[in-house]
């Protein structure tokens, strides 16, 4: 690590401890009074203390922003206290509406309705006060449907860099995300 910059990286490794949300490098910058290009040295010298052995932390890049995280291989020690909280709150049918909203977005709240057989008003609501959902627009059809697409928190909640860091889906799962008839 470079010595003048030190005190840079320390501060910026506050920071991030303090945040609950990712921070790109111009809010760092921001936040820290830094220069952008200090910001990001300092995040390298800190990317670089953190890819040791005796540290349990990582920087994780979740929507464009980083934050400070544990190791993905300690999460199965550590998920039984910090993760159940979040995982349990969300029910089977609630997963369900927001993978299909995840792998399809942007969708209307009938096409979830299509795929999965069932009104889905009620996880619609609970997915978005939870901020996992949002709603992207209107769909350019008859009645200007609303439709809905994932949101950092989705990201963060996941442990995402963007969407397109969702598990691919094998031909089987695929099939079963598809609309069946005409919408």
């Amino acid at each position: 690590m470079e010595v003048s910059l030190e005190k840079e990286t320390a501060l910026i490794e506050a920071i991030l401890y303090l945040e609950a949300d990712p921070l790109d490098e111009a809010a760092l910058a921001r936040i820290s009074g830094l220069s952008r290009d200090i910001a990001v040295k300092a995040l390298e010298n800190l990317e670089e203390r953190y890819t040791r052995q005796d540290s349990g932390v990582e920087l994780s890049r979740i929507g464009g922003g980083v934050m400070i995280s544990p190791k993905k291989e300690y999460w199965d020690t550590l998920r039984e206290r910090y993760g159940k909280k979040n995982e349990a709150k969300l029910s089977k049918a609630a997963l369900e509406t927001l993978s299909i909203i995840a792998y399809k977005q942007p969708i209307t709240r009938s096409e979830i309705e299509q795929i999965r057989g069932v009104q889905a008003d009620t996880m619609i609501r609970l997915l978005l006060e939870k901020n996992l959902i949002r709603e992207t627009g209107k769909k350019d059809a008859p009645g200007k449907p609303i439709q809905y697409g994932t949101t950092r928190d989705f990201l963060k909640f996941f442990r995402l860099e963007s969407i397109a860091d969702l598990p691919k889906l094998n031909e089987m799962e695929n099939d079963r995300f598809e609309l069946t008839g005409d919408e």
